[in-house]
């Protein structure tokens, strides 16, 4: 799957990391935990 720009951005942000769980993809951020996004 590829990845949407607006997940990608929030992929720049500091502390974010990338999950794959059952065909969706999440991005997570532990240092600011407002920077959510699903795709998928």
């Amino acid at each position: 799957m590829k990845v949407k720009s607006s997940v990608r951005s929030l992929l720049r942000k500091d502390g974010s990391t990338l999950v794959r769980r059952r065909g969706h993809i999440y991005v997570i951020n532990k240092k600011n935990p407002r920077w959510k996004a699903r795709q998928g």
